[in-house]
């Protein structure tokens, strides 16, 4: 509610904010309020919202208090941004009204939403900054990279997960707790690229990883030729080099203004370069490429179900060997549907983003779930955020997907926590995973009775 500033004035350290139209008075607690209120004596309007005071300009929000815990502290920052900020209007003007700071607005308005991303982020974290060092470790240990190709997408992946959580870490603390982190000149530019970078990365490499798999199983005499670990090394650089690109126009779209909250902004000039190029990008790389990750699995599937068929009707095969390329082509399959139903859903929710619309900003943060407008917002908003902790899943909890597909992995995981405990020589590893060979010998038997063994 708009109210005519009538008096501000010092009294007893106290700011006093009285309501023309009540006559009722407020107070805003400082120890240092002189500066302040002198600074202060030209404006003409205030927005007072039950217990806020915002003040605005045309350049950003310049602060929003609760008047009850407002500090000197909030105040000193106050005094300050007017004093150095040009586009401050004079004396003459009404300043416009807007909503609190995010955080503080949204810890009224959509506690759930708050509540969930300050509870379940973290638990991701502990899982993500503990369980990729350890499939790093493991996958691209030197004996293990040396013979196996899949094991060098593996391990890749695990260094782009772990690279996006400690990336992330600077955005919960930005976004959820009001900490200052990137949001400084050229730091919202140089951490939009290297933001982007991991989660652009992490679906072309399970891409990579997939398109490997199904040359080995779909076309086994061409396996030889591209399923090698230099090949894979070539692959994943390629594919690290295409996300970089991707990522390097975030450096042209967003920009820092030191008059917003959170410092970071679309630029001017790329508001609409910045629309058309976010449904670009988000639909190659979220859309096309799990889509193509799906249609790849769905062609293995099939040839495992073909060769599964004909080794049963010649007779009964029996396989040789440590039984690797199946491992590989389930952890694969696991690793490709945890990320498209995590991935798929998080697409969606930001592509309707724009039909969804927010409420007044003169609306008090509190009267947002009464508002029509406003309650649709915080409905989706709730659900995006619930949907973007499953999507930040995909970046912790691989390690799991390992461990229950992998024996491999399962048994250098038993190694590496148990062996300190254990007074004995390691033991030698062996390759789990290996898929450099792959043999099926089957015993057919023909209408003469003459026996032949059939090696695949």
């Amino acid at each position: 509610m708009d109210v005519t500033l009538v008096s501000i004035i010092t009294k007893l350290k106290k700011i006093s904010v009285k309501d023309k139209s009540t006559n009722d008075t407020l107070y805003l607690t400082t120890q240092d309020v002189d500066n302040v209120v002198r600074r202060s004596k030209g404006y003409k309007q205030l927005c007072i919202e039950t217990t806020l005071i915002i003040v605005q300009t045309s350049s950003g929000i310049l602060g929003a208090w609760y008047l009850e815990t407002a500090t000197s502290t909030s105040l000193k920052q106050l005094h300050a941004i007017m004093e150095n900020d040009s586009s401050i209007p004079d004396g003459n003007q009404s300043l416009s009204i807007s909503f609190a700071s995010p955080v503080e607005a949204l810890q009224v308005a959509a506690p759930t939403a708050v509540m969930i991303d300050r509870i379940i982020t973290p638990i991701w974290y502990a899982i993500g900054l503990i369980g990729n060092p350890i499939c790093t470790k493991i996958w691209l240990d030197r004996k293990m990279r040396k013979n196996n190709s899949s094991a060098i997408y593996l391990g890749s992946i695990a260094i782009v997960h772990l690279s996006f959580i400690c990336l992330h870490i600077w955005v919960e603390l930005l976004f959820a707790y009001n900490v200052s982190t990137y949001n400084f000149t050229i730091g919202c530019e140089i951490f939009n690229i290297l933001y982007m970078t991991p989660q652009c990365a992490a679906p072309l490499l399970i891409l990579g990883f997939t398109v490997e798999r199904y040359i080995a199983i779909c076309h086994p005499f061409t396996k030889e030729k591209y399923c090698t670990v230099k090949r894979a090394v070539k692959v994943v650089a390629f594919l690290l080099a295409i996300a970089f690109c991707f990522s390097s126009v975030q450096a042209y779209i967003w920009t820092f203004r030191p008059s917003l909250p959170r410092g970071c902004d679309i630029r001017s000039t790329a508001t609409d370069f910045n629309l058309v190029w976010t449904w670009l990008s988000e639909t190659l790389i979220f859309g096309v490429v799990p889509f193509s990750v799906l249609i790849f699995n769905i062609l293995v599937i099939k040839e495992i179900k073909k060769i599964s068929l004909n080794n049963t009707l010649v007779g009964g095969c029996k396989e040789h060997g440590s039984g690797s390329n199946q491992t590989s082509t389930i952890t694969l399959l696991s690793v490709s549907f945890y990320l498209i139903c995590t991935l798929l859903p998080a697409t969606l929710v930001y592509a309707i983003q724009p039909l969804i619309s927010q409420g007044s900003l003169n609306i008090p943060p509190h009267l947002w779930p009464t508002d029509p407008v406003w309650s649709r917002y915080l409905i989706y908003y709730t659900i995006r955020k619930f949907v973007e902790e499953i999507c930040l899943s995909n970046y912790a909890c691989y390690i799991f997907i390992y461990y229950i597909t992998s024996a491999y992995f399962r048994e250098e995981c038993k190694r590496m926590f148990l062996e300190p405990f254990l007074n004995r020589e390691p033991r030698q590893k062996t390759d789990g995973m290996r898929i450099t060979s792959f043999t099926t010998n089957c015993t057919v038997v023909d209408s003469a009775g003459k026996t032949t063994i059939i090696k695949d």
